[in-house]
């Protein structure tokens, strides 16, 4: 199915909308990828809502790692609104419409709340590399003060890169087709139906991308290596085996996360093709958020057993 439309040639402010493609290349499949997706939501909404629950009211998850933990199944429920049910509407009444004030919000609050991610990740893992490189110093330096103040500024740290970010792409001109050939508003797919020389905003994309993933993701790097250096000198094999369990569910979904992301927002442009941005977009939105619960209760002992507790209630 083609979708075409109409946008104004003269400045951003007489842009009235722009058309989803999404999935319309694939007319056949749309009832079975609404049902995925639905699946798919309903997974990460029930699977992030346990996970807080559980470190809410399980005694002995109050700790700062389950507090960052239960901070960021939120944020992970959050991220994943923005995209999903607008996807779910589209494929359902198969209206691709979407107007530019609609997408200009669509994509500070992705941008937003990637940005948060990423230093979530980082912050998570500045509680484990405390936790085992100096733990006799862990509930001093990882108070519960402290970390209130970490997720709060976590979360605030996100708004000035969305509104740089959105601002910086949607004060570009528009011309031609209208057609945004993703599943939602994302900077390459903006980018490319641009007028004019973007290069200026490429740069700010890689400017952004450097401090909000480049430099998140060697500092969660090089707390690993001090990490993994002081687990190989624990004395017990049981000791070396919990350690080990514990940071693989971090690292995991930080290789999801940035790996995806690196690849969207850092390759070069000649590089980009719509389908493969469509997927690497999946990637960090959807697949990340939904892995999350998984990741974290089949590889930790504690949150199993929490669990266990809970469902009998």
């Amino acid at each position: 199915m083609k979708y075409t439309g109409k946008i104004a040639e003269t400045n951003f402010s007489m842009v009235a909308e722009f058309i989803l493609l999404g999935f319309s290349d694939l007319p056949n499949l749309q009832g079975l990828l609404f049902g995925i997706f639905l699946i798919i939501y309903a997974s990460i909404l029930l699977g992030n809502s346990l996970i807080i629950v559980i470190t809410k009211v399980t005694a002995a998850l109050q700790t700062p790692m389950y507090f960052f933990l239960g901070n960021f199944s939120f944020l992970e429920i959050c991220y994943t609104s923005v995209t999903i049910p607008r996807i779910l509407s589209d494929l359902w009444i198969q209206k691709k419409n979407i107007s530019f004030l609609a997408c200009a919000v669509q994509l500070g609050s992705l941008i937003s709340l990637g940005a948060t991610e990423s230093f979530f990740l980082l912050v998570m893992s500045y509680d484990r590399y405390v936790a085992i490189c100096k733990p006799l110093y862990y509930p001093i330096i990882m108070n519960h003060k402290k970390c209130l103040y970490l997720v709060i500024g976590i979360w605030i740290i996100g708004i000035p890169l969305q509104a740089a970010q959105t601002y910086q792409v949607f004060s570009l001109s528009f011309c031609g087709s209208n057609e945004l050939n993703h599943v939602f508003c994302d900077i390459p797919p903006l980018l490319k139906l641009a007028c004019g020389d973007t290069s200026l905003n490429e740069l700010f994309v890689y400017a952004g991308a450097t401090i909000f993933l480049t430099v998140p993701s060697m500092l969660i790097f090089w707390s690993y290596i001090k990490i993994i250096k002081t687990i190989l000198k624990l004395p017990s094999a049981m000791g070396r085996r919990k350690a080990f369990s514990t940071c693989s569910s971090h690292l995991t979904v930080v290789g999801l996360f940035y790996g995806s992301c690196f690849i969207t927002y850092l390759r070069p442009k000649s590089s980009h093709s719509p389908g493969v941005d469509k997927i690497l977009s999946l990637f960090y939105t959807i697949l990340t958020p939904l892995f999350n619960p998984l990741i974290y209760s089949l590889r930790n002992k504690d949150v199993i057993v929490a669990i266990k507790q809970l469902v009998p209630r």
